[in-house]
């Protein structure tokens, strides 16, 4: 498989389990001090988030990206919804 599709990928993937986390684990843990959620969906979403960044140093050297384009992927890796912005921006066309 491609790196640039490995990349989408998990680009994709990790901004889903970002959003459940935010969106379920988190609400549940404060409102319901049910913390289970957060645990369930902490893990996956970590090694996400660090595959997604050795992802993006591996498309930097790959595409030759410029310091500020690969700041905007780390950026947009812990803002809601920054990834899927990413990928619609910057990856659909390679």
């Amino acid at each position: 498989m491609k790196l640039n599709t490995v990349y989408r990928i998990v680009s994709y993937v990790e901004g889903i389990s970002y959003i459940l986390l935010l969106g379920i684990g988190v609400p549940l843990k404060y409102l319901y001090l049910n913390d289970s959620w957060v645990k369930a969906l902490g893990m996956p979403h970590g090694l996400l988030f660090i595959a997604y960044i050795f992802l993006t140093i591996a498309m930097k050297q790959k595409y030759n990206w410029p310091n500020s384009k690969t700041a905007i992927f780390y950026v947009a890796a812990i803002i809601p919804f920054g990834t899927f912005y990413t990928d619609y921006r910057y990856l659909r066309n390679l």
